[in-house]
Protein backbone atom coordinates (compact mmCIF):
# COMPACT_ATOMS: atom_id res chain seq x y z
CA UNK A 1 0.00 0.00 0.00
CA UNK A 2 0.96 3.48 -1.23
CA UNK A 3 2.69 5.55 2.21
CA UNK A 4 0.66 8.14 1.67
CA UNK A 5 -2.60 6.37 1.84
CA UNK A 6 -1.30 4.55 5.16
CA UNK A 7 -0.09 7.91 6.71
CA UNK A 8 -3.19 9.89 6.45
CA UNK A 9 -5.34 6.41 7.29
CA UNK A 10 -6.42 8.31 10.83
CA UNK A 11 -7.50 11.31 9.19
CA UNK A 12 -10.90 9.47 8.51
CA UNK A 13 -10.66 7.34 11.07
CA UNK A 14 -10.63 10.21 13.88
CA UNK A 15 -11.91 12.88 11.79
CA UNK A 16 -15.82 12.88 13.55
CA UNK A 17 -14.14 12.57 17.17
CA UNK A 18 -10.61 14.43 17.14
CA UNK A 19 -11.98 17.86 18.16
CA UNK A 20 -13.59 16.40 21.48
CA UNK A 21 -10.84 14.19 22.00
CA UNK A 22 -8.01 16.55 21.74
CA UNK A 23 -9.97 18.41 24.74
CA UNK A 24 -10.93 15.62 26.77
CA UNK A 25 -7.13 15.27 28.40
CA UNK A 26 -7.38 18.65 30.79
CA UNK A 27 -3.22 19.68 29.92
CA UNK A 28 -4.10 22.69 27.93
CA UNK A 29 -7.25 23.77 31.21
CA UNK A 30 -4.62 23.04 33.50
CA UNK A 31 -2.00 24.94 32.07
CA UNK A 32 -4.63 27.68 31.99
CA UNK A 33 -5.16 27.61 35.21
CA UNK A 34 -1.13 27.44 36.16
CA UNK A 35 0.36 30.04 33.47
CA UNK A 36 -0.84 33.38 35.22
CA UNK A 37 -0.33 32.43 38.54
CA UNK A 38 3.46 31.17 37.54
CA UNK A 39 3.46 35.15 34.96
CA UNK A 40 2.99 36.70 37.97
CA UNK A 41 5.46 35.43 40.16
CA UNK A 42 7.97 35.72 37.78
CA UNK A 43 6.77 39.48 36.67
CA UNK A 44 7.60 40.27 40.85
CA UNK A 45 10.98 38.53 40.98
CA UNK A 46 12.29 40.55 37.80
CA UNK A 47 10.94 43.65 39.51
CA UNK A 48 13.22 42.97 42.50
CA UNK A 49 16.52 41.23 40.97
CA UNK A 50 16.35 42.54 36.93
CA UNK A 51 19.42 44.42 37.77
CA UNK A 52 21.24 41.34 40.14
CA UNK A 53 24.12 39.70 38.60
CA UNK A 54 24.23 35.92 38.17
CA UNK A 55 27.17 34.85 36.44
CA UNK A 56 30.32 36.29 35.12
CA UNK A 57 32.09 36.00 31.59
CA UNK A 58 35.60 34.68 31.21
CA UNK A 59 37.11 35.14 27.99
CA UNK A 60 37.81 31.37 27.89
CA UNK A 61 33.69 31.22 27.88
CA UNK A 62 33.58 33.76 25.23
CA UNK A 63 35.95 31.53 22.71
CA UNK A 64 34.84 28.49 24.27
CA UNK A 65 30.89 27.98 22.89
CA UNK A 66 29.57 30.32 26.02
CA UNK A 67 29.98 26.80 28.09
CA UNK A 68 28.48 27.61 31.66
CA UNK A 69 27.58 30.86 30.67
CA UNK A 70 24.19 31.80 33.21
CA UNK A 71 22.18 33.50 30.60
CA UNK A 72 19.07 31.52 29.72
CA UNK A 73 15.55 30.46 31.43
CA UNK A 74 14.57 26.92 30.85
CA UNK A 75 11.61 26.27 33.24
CA UNK A 76 11.42 22.40 32.49
CA UNK A 77 14.84 21.03 33.15
CA UNK A 78 17.93 21.62 35.18
CA UNK A 79 21.19 19.76 35.36
CA UNK A 80 23.01 19.23 38.17
CA UNK A 81 26.58 18.09 37.85
CA UNK A 82 26.11 15.72 40.36
CA UNK A 83 22.67 14.25 40.39
CA UNK A 84 22.11 14.83 36.33
CA UNK A 85 19.26 15.95 34.91
CA UNK A 86 16.00 17.31 36.89
CA UNK A 87 13.03 17.36 34.87
CA UNK A 88 11.18 20.00 37.43
CA UNK A 89 13.05 19.31 40.72
CA UNK A 90 12.78 15.38 40.23
CA UNK A 91 15.59 12.98 39.23
CA UNK A 92 14.83 10.41 37.02
CA UNK A 93 15.14 7.19 39.66
CA UNK A 94 12.22 9.38 40.79
CA UNK A 95 10.54 9.66 37.68
CA UNK A 96 10.95 5.77 37.05
CA UNK A 97 9.18 5.34 40.79
CA UNK A 98 6.38 8.41 40.21
CA UNK A 99 5.31 8.78 36.73
CA UNK A 100 2.07 6.23 35.21
CA UNK A 101 3.17 3.37 33.62
CA UNK A 102 1.38 1.19 30.93
CA UNK A 103 -0.91 -1.78 32.06
CA UNK A 104 1.68 -4.47 33.16
CA UNK A 105 4.49 -2.49 32.39
CA UNK A 106 7.82 -1.26 34.32
CA UNK A 107 8.99 2.02 32.67
CA UNK A 108 7.14 5.74 32.62
CA UNK A 109 4.90 6.62 29.81
CA UNK A 110 6.61 9.59 28.18
CA UNK A 111 3.10 10.94 28.33
CA UNK A 112 3.45 11.47 32.25
CA UNK A 113 7.08 13.53 31.42
CA UNK A 114 5.07 15.91 28.80
CA UNK A 115 2.33 16.59 31.36
CA UNK A 116 5.65 17.09 34.33
CA UNK A 117 7.51 19.48 32.03
CA UNK A 118 4.38 21.37 30.93
CA UNK A 119 2.97 22.04 34.22
CA UNK A 120 5.33 21.06 37.03
CA UNK A 121 3.12 18.46 37.98
CA UNK A 122 2.84 14.44 38.57
CA UNK A 123 0.02 13.30 36.59
CA UNK A 124 -2.43 11.16 37.88
CA UNK A 125 -2.90 7.41 35.36
CA UNK A 126 -5.89 8.71 34.38
CA UNK A 127 -4.35 12.14 33.12
CA UNK A 128 -1.84 10.33 30.90
CA UNK A 129 -4.18 8.32 29.48
CA UNK A 130 -6.38 11.05 28.74
CA UNK A 131 -2.94 12.73 26.61
CA UNK A 132 -2.32 9.48 25.04
CA UNK A 133 -6.08 9.52 23.69
CA UNK A 134 -5.09 12.99 22.45
CA UNK A 135 -2.30 12.50 20.81
CA UNK A 136 -3.88 9.84 18.98
CA UNK A 137 -6.56 12.12 17.73
CA UNK A 138 -4.07 14.77 16.35
CA UNK A 139 -1.49 12.16 14.63
CA UNK A 140 -2.77 12.39 11.28
CA UNK A 141 -0.54 13.50 8.87
CA UNK A 142 -1.79 15.65 5.95
CA UNK A 143 -0.91 14.49 2.10
CA UNK A 144 1.70 16.69 1.35
CA UNK A 145 3.86 15.75 3.89
CA UNK A 146 3.30 11.88 3.40
CA UNK A 147 3.35 12.13 -0.08
CA UNK A 148 7.08 13.76 0.56
CA UNK A 149 7.93 11.19 2.88
CA UNK A 150 6.75 8.94 0.22
CA UNK A 151 9.40 10.27 -2.31
CA UNK A 152 12.23 11.09 -0.65
CA UNK A 153 15.16 9.02 -2.00
CA UNK A 154 16.04 5.95 0.49
CA UNK A 155 19.77 7.11 0.43
CA UNK A 156 18.66 10.80 2.15
CA UNK A 157 19.82 10.30 5.48
CA UNK A 158 16.77 10.14 7.69
CA UNK A 159 17.56 12.74 9.94
CA UNK A 160 17.68 15.10 6.51
CA UNK A 161 14.59 13.83 6.07
CA UNK A 162 13.00 14.16 9.62
CA UNK A 163 13.86 17.69 9.68
CA UNK A 164 12.07 18.22 5.34
CA UNK A 165 9.35 16.62 6.90
CA UNK A 166 9.00 18.98 10.06
CA UNK A 167 9.51 21.73 8.13
CA UNK A 168 6.56 20.74 5.75
CA UNK A 169 4.63 20.10 8.42
CA UNK A 170 4.71 24.42 8.92
CA UNK A 171 1.32 24.47 6.83
CA UNK A 172 -0.45 23.35 9.36
CA UNK A 173 0.58 26.09 12.01
CA UNK A 174 -2.24 27.66 14.34
CA UNK A 175 0.30 30.10 14.93
CA UNK A 176 1.58 31.15 12.00
CA UNK A 177 -2.17 31.59 10.73
CA UNK A 178 -3.35 33.45 13.51
CA UNK A 179 -0.05 36.17 13.15
CA UNK A 180 -0.71 36.15 9.78
CA UNK A 181 -4.13 37.16 9.85
CA UNK A 182 -3.62 39.74 12.85
CA UNK A 183 -6.12 37.57 14.85
CA UNK A 184 -4.03 36.77 18.16
CA UNK A 185 -2.81 39.14 20.78
CA UNK A 186 0.60 38.23 22.33
CA UNK A 187 -1.49 37.29 25.64
CA UNK A 188 -2.55 34.73 23.63
CA UNK A 189 0.69 33.15 21.61
CA UNK A 190 1.64 30.16 24.44
CA UNK A 191 -1.95 28.65 23.28
CA UNK A 192 -1.33 28.52 19.42
CA UNK A 193 2.52 27.55 20.86
CA UNK A 194 0.82 24.89 23.18
CA UNK A 195 -1.93 23.45 19.76
CA UNK A 196 1.17 23.38 17.31
CA UNK A 197 3.17 22.09 19.85
CA UNK A 198 0.49 19.32 20.85
CA UNK A 199 0.11 18.75 16.98
CA UNK A 200 3.63 18.02 16.41
CA UNK A 201 4.39 16.09 18.81
CA UNK A 202 1.06 13.76 18.17
CA UNK A 203 2.66 13.74 14.45
CA UNK A 204 6.34 12.99 15.47
CA UNK A 205 6.12 9.51 15.87
CA UNK A 206 3.78 9.20 12.56
CA UNK A 207 6.49 11.04 10.54
CA UNK A 208 9.50 9.29 11.79
CA UNK A 209 7.77 5.57 11.11
CA UNK A 210 7.16 7.07 8.03
CA UNK A 211 11.07 7.44 7.09
CA UNK A 212 11.71 4.66 8.99
CA UNK A 213 9.15 2.12 6.60
CA UNK A 214 10.20 4.52 3.30
CA UNK A 215 13.82 4.03 3.68
CA UNK A 216 14.34 0.02 5.65
CA UNK A 217 10.88 -1.50 4.67
CA UNK A 218 8.03 -1.58 2.20
CA UNK A 219 6.28 1.76 3.29
CA UNK A 220 3.73 0.61 4.84
CA UNK A 221 2.80 2.30 8.07
CA UNK A 222 0.12 0.69 10.58
CA UNK A 223 -2.52 2.96 11.61
CA UNK A 224 -3.08 4.82 15.20
CA UNK A 225 -4.60 2.58 17.82
CA UNK A 226 -6.62 5.19 19.90
CA UNK A 227 -6.08 2.28 22.62
CA UNK A 228 -2.48 2.37 22.56
CA UNK A 229 -0.04 4.73 24.16
CA UNK A 230 2.24 7.15 22.29
CA UNK A 231 5.23 4.81 22.88
CA UNK A 232 3.49 1.71 22.04
CA UNK A 233 2.06 3.71 18.65
CA UNK A 234 5.36 4.66 17.74
CA UNK A 235 7.08 0.83 17.84
CA UNK A 236 3.59 -0.88 15.94
CA UNK A 237 3.75 1.39 13.15
CA UNK A 238 7.67 0.71 12.88
CA UNK A 239 7.06 -2.97 12.80
CA UNK A 240 8.42 -3.61 16.45
CA UNK A 241 5.51 -5.45 18.85
CA UNK A 242 7.72 -7.04 21.37
CA UNK A 243 6.53 -6.01 24.46
CA UNK A 244 9.97 -5.73 26.19
CA UNK A 245 11.16 -3.90 22.96
CA UNK A 246 8.01 -1.25 23.48
CA UNK A 247 9.12 -1.01 27.38
CA UNK A 248 12.84 -0.21 26.36
CA UNK A 249 11.10 3.11 24.07
CA UNK A 250 8.90 4.29 26.78
CA UNK A 251 12.05 4.44 29.17
CA UNK A 252 14.03 5.79 25.73
CA UNK A 253 11.79 8.45 24.88
CA UNK A 254 11.45 9.82 29.09
CA UNK A 255 15.03 9.89 29.56
CA UNK A 256 16.19 11.79 26.20
CA UNK A 257 13.52 14.54 26.36
CA UNK A 258 14.98 17.63 28.18
CA UNK A 259 18.31 17.96 29.17
CA UNK A 260 18.46 21.85 30.28
CA UNK A 261 17.78 24.43 27.47
CA UNK A 262 21.93 25.54 26.75
CA UNK A 263 22.20 21.94 24.67
CA UNK A 264 21.98 22.78 21.02
CA UNK A 265 18.82 20.98 20.13
CA UNK A 266 17.28 22.61 22.92
CA UNK A 267 18.92 26.48 22.44
CA UNK A 268 18.61 26.41 18.92
CA UNK A 269 14.34 25.48 19.15
CA UNK A 270 14.91 28.46 22.06
CA UNK A 271 16.93 31.14 19.87
CA UNK A 272 14.19 30.60 16.81
CA UNK A 273 11.52 30.36 18.70
CA UNK A 274 12.39 34.01 20.27
CA UNK A 275 11.76 35.29 16.48
CA UNK A 276 8.22 34.47 16.80
CA UNK A 277 9.16 31.37 14.48
CA UNK A 278 6.13 28.92 14.96
CA UNK A 279 6.75 25.76 16.81
CA UNK A 280 7.24 23.42 13.38
CA UNK A 281 10.06 25.86 12.31
CA UNK A 282 11.79 26.17 15.42
CA UNK A 283 12.01 22.46 16.21
CA UNK A 284 12.90 21.59 12.94
CA UNK A 285 15.99 24.02 13.44
CA UNK A 286 16.50 22.31 16.51
CA UNK A 287 16.74 18.44 14.59
CA UNK A 288 19.61 20.69 12.51
CA UNK A 289 21.26 21.06 15.72
CA UNK A 290 20.49 17.27 17.23
CA UNK A 291 22.03 15.74 13.41
CA UNK A 292 25.38 17.20 14.38
CA UNK A 293 28.13 14.61 15.20
CA UNK A 294 28.96 16.48 18.71
CA UNK A 295 25.18 16.15 19.65
CA UNK A 296 22.57 13.29 18.90
CA UNK A 297 25.06 11.53 16.60
CA UNK A 298 27.01 10.89 19.46
CA UNK A 299 25.22 7.06 19.90
CA UNK A 300 25.82 6.03 16.58
CA UNK A 301 29.63 7.15 17.11
CA UNK A 302 29.54 4.73 20.37
CA UNK A 303 28.29 1.61 18.31
CA UNK A 304 30.67 1.93 15.39
CA UNK A 305 33.59 2.34 18.33
CA UNK A 306 32.10 -0.91 20.26
CA UNK A 307 31.70 -3.02 17.03
CA UNK A 308 36.00 -2.30 16.19
CA UNK A 309 36.58 -3.09 19.55
CA UNK A 310 34.57 -6.35 19.43
CA UNK A 311 35.93 -6.96 15.89
CA UNK A 312 39.81 -6.40 17.48
CA UNK A 313 39.56 -8.48 20.53
CA UNK A 314 37.04 -11.17 19.85
CA UNK A 315 34.43 -12.41 22.34
CA UNK A 316 37.02 -14.00 25.10
CA UNK A 317 38.52 -10.61 25.67
CA UNK A 318 40.75 -10.23 28.84
CA UNK A 319 40.93 -6.40 30.85
CA UNK A 320 44.09 -6.47 28.97
CA UNK A 321 43.24 -6.12 26.23
CA UNK A 322 40.65 -3.45 26.63
CA UNK A 323 43.01 -1.65 28.40
CA UNK A 324 45.24 -2.10 25.54
CA UNK A 325 42.33 -1.03 23.17
CA UNK A 326 41.47 2.02 24.99
CA UNK A 327 44.83 3.39 25.41
CA UNK A 328 45.41 2.88 21.58
CA UNK A 329 42.40 5.15 21.06
CA UNK A 330 43.88 7.31 23.21
CA UNK A 331 46.72 7.86 21.45
CA UNK A 332 46.15 8.23 18.47
CA UNK A 333 44.38 11.27 19.20
CA UNK A 334 40.72 10.33 19.44
CA UNK A 335 38.53 10.20 22.25
CA UNK A 336 36.84 7.57 23.73
CA UNK A 337 32.98 7.72 22.45
CA UNK A 338 30.33 7.33 25.00
CA UNK A 339 32.56 9.02 28.06
CA UNK A 340 32.70 12.04 29.13
CA UNK A 341 30.02 15.38 29.45
CA UNK A 342 30.21 19.07 29.48
CA UNK A 343 28.47 19.45 32.51
CA UNK A 344 27.76 16.03 34.63
CA UNK A 345 31.05 15.01 37.02
CA UNK A 346 29.48 11.89 37.79
CA UNK A 347 27.67 8.76 35.96
CA UNK A 348 25.13 9.86 33.66
CA UNK A 349 21.55 8.33 35.15
CA UNK A 350 20.34 8.37 32.19
CA UNK A 351 23.21 5.84 31.61
CA UNK A 352 22.19 3.71 34.82
CA UNK A 353 18.60 3.60 33.95
CA UNK A 354 19.33 1.95 30.39
CA UNK A 355 22.03 -0.18 32.58
CA UNK A 356 19.14 -1.07 34.94
CA UNK A 357 17.16 -2.06 32.28
CA UNK A 358 20.00 -3.93 30.20
CA UNK A 359 20.63 -6.45 33.75
CA UNK A 360 16.67 -7.06 33.53
CA UNK A 361 16.05 -7.85 29.62
CA UNK A 362 19.93 -8.54 27.94
CA UNK A 363 20.99 -11.25 29.53
CA UNK A 364 23.72 -12.69 27.99
CA UNK A 365 23.99 -10.44 25.20
CA UNK A 366 27.73 -9.99 23.91
CA UNK A 367 27.97 -6.08 23.52
CA UNK A 368 26.23 -5.49 26.83
CA UNK A 369 28.94 -7.84 28.46
CA UNK A 370 31.43 -5.28 26.45
CA UNK A 371 29.98 -2.08 27.77
CA UNK A 372 29.84 -3.43 31.00
CA UNK A 373 33.70 -4.74 31.35
CA UNK A 374 34.25 -1.22 29.37
CA UNK A 375 32.69 0.86 32.47
CA UNK A 376 34.99 -1.01 34.59
CA UNK A 377 38.09 0.14 32.62
CA UNK A 378 37.82 3.51 31.04
CA UNK A 379 36.87 5.66 33.97
CA UNK A 380 40.39 5.06 35.84
CA UNK A 381 42.05 5.00 32.35
CA UNK A 382 40.62 8.52 31.51
CA UNK A 383 41.91 9.38 35.09
CA UNK A 384 45.24 8.23 34.77
CA UNK A 385 45.40 10.13 31.04
CA UNK A 386 44.32 13.54 33.12
CA UNK A 387 42.16 15.04 30.36
CA UNK A 388 38.93 14.35 31.23
CA UNK A 389 37.29 16.60 33.68
CA UNK A 390 34.36 14.10 33.51
CA UNK A 391 35.75 10.07 33.21
CA UNK A 392 32.04 8.69 33.59
CA UNK A 393 30.15 7.11 30.78
CA UNK A 394 27.38 9.12 29.72
CA UNK A 395 23.78 7.81 28.25
CA UNK A 396 24.98 7.34 24.76
CA UNK A 397 27.39 4.70 25.83
CA UNK A 398 24.23 2.63 26.02
CA UNK A 399 21.32 3.26 24.19
CA UNK A 400 22.95 1.81 20.80
CA UNK A 401 23.79 -1.61 22.41
CA UNK A 402 20.01 -1.77 23.71
CA UNK A 403 18.54 -0.85 20.34
CA UNK A 404 20.59 -3.34 18.70
CA UNK A 405 19.48 -6.30 20.72
CA UNK A 406 16.41 -6.18 19.49
CA UNK A 407 17.03 -6.16 16.13
CA UNK A 408 17.21 -2.44 15.85
CA UNK A 409 20.24 -1.95 13.30
CA UNK A 410 19.87 0.72 11.18
CA UNK A 411 22.08 3.08 13.17
CA UNK A 412 21.06 5.90 10.79
CA UNK A 413 17.83 6.15 12.14
CA UNK A 414 19.15 5.82 16.31
CA UNK A 415 19.00 10.19 15.75
CA UNK A 416 15.53 10.62 15.05
CA UNK A 417 14.40 7.99 17.69
CA UNK A 418 16.46 10.96 19.92
CA UNK A 419 14.76 13.96 18.26
CA UNK A 420 11.14 12.30 18.68
CA UNK A 421 12.01 12.19 22.07
CA UNK A 422 13.68 15.20 22.60
CA UNK A 423 10.28 17.14 21.35
CA UNK A 424 8.80 16.76 24.78
CA UNK A 425 11.15 19.24 25.85
CA UNK A 426 12.09 21.33 24.28
CA UNK A 427 8.41 22.38 22.69
CA UNK A 428 6.79 22.68 26.18
CA UNK A 429 10.09 24.90 26.90
CA UNK A 430 8.82 27.25 23.45
CA UNK A 431 5.35 27.16 25.48
CA UNK A 432 6.31 28.48 28.18
CA UNK A 433 8.70 31.10 26.43
CA UNK A 434 5.66 32.44 25.28
CA UNK A 435 3.82 32.68 28.63
CA UNK A 436 6.46 34.50 30.02
CA UNK A 437 6.91 36.95 27.06
CA UNK A 438 10.39 36.25 26.77
CA UNK A 439 12.22 38.44 23.83
CA UNK A 440 13.68 37.61 20.94
CA UNK A 441 17.72 36.54 21.74
CA UNK A 442 20.20 38.65 20.84
CA UNK A 443 23.66 38.38 22.90
CA UNK A 444 26.23 40.86 22.44
CA UNK A 445 29.56 39.81 20.41
CA UNK A 446 32.96 40.60 20.17
CA UNK A 447 35.80 41.01 17.90
CA UNK A 448 39.15 39.52 19.20
CA UNK A 449 40.54 43.01 19.03
CA UNK A 450 37.98 44.47 21.42
CA UNK A 451 38.61 41.73 23.60
CA UNK A 452 42.22 42.65 23.80
CA UNK A 453 41.43 46.45 23.82
CA UNK A 454 38.94 45.46 27.13
CA UNK A 455 41.31 43.16 28.58
CA UNK A 456 44.15 45.78 28.96
CA UNK A 457 42.29 48.27 30.67
CA UNK A 458 41.79 45.73 33.43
Amino acid sequence: MHLARVATRPVARYLSTSAAAMSSSGLKERLTEIIPQVQADVKEFRSEHDDTVIGTVTVRQAYGGMRGIKGLVTETSVLDPEEGIRYRGYTLPELQELLPKADGGEEPLPEGALWLLLTGEIPTVDQVRAVSRELAARADLPSHVADMIAKFPSTMHPMTQFVSAIAALQTESEFAKAYAAKSVSKKQFWELFYEDSMNLIAKLPVVAASIYKNTYGDGNVACIDPELDWSANFCNMMGYTNKDFTELMRLYLTIHADHEGGNVSAHATHLVGSALSDPYLSFAAGMSGLAGPLHGLANQEVLQWLTEVQKEVGEDFTDEQLKDFVWNTLKSGNVVPGYGHAVLRKTDPRYTCQREFALKHLGDDKLFRLVSKLYEIVPDILLEQGKAANPWPNVDAHSGVLLRHYGFNEQNFYTVLFGVSRALGVLPSLVWDRALGLPIERPKSMSTKALKEFVAKL
